[in-house]
């Protein structure tokens, strides 16, 4: 399991396999060419969960969750991910 924090204060757990899925690496090539793949990154890489949990923590007063905000912290999960594989 590896557990982590963004910038934001969203905390997240995640497990080893989910990183070492296929279609998760095929979502994330399909990212670039097609934005709306976003929503099916953030459910392969946190799952249903935990993705329910990122969207409460990231709503803002008028219930809109923001893509931009959504985006940055998916990137910052993987860069820490990649840290944390380098430390």
């Amino acid at each position: 399991m590896i557990k982590g924090k963004t910038k934001s204060g969203f905390s997240y757990e995640l497990e080893k396999e989910r990183l070492n899925n296929y279609e998760l690496l095929e979502a994330i090539e399909e990212l670039e060419e097609n934005p709306l793949v976003l929503s099916r990154v953030v459910n392969l890489l946190l799952g249903k969960e935990q993705t329910k949990k990122l969207k409460d923590h990231l709503r803002t007063e008028n219930g809109i969750v923001p893509t931009e905000k959504m985006s940055e912290e998916i990137t910052e999960i993987f860069q820490n991910q990649g840290e944390t594989k380098n430390s």
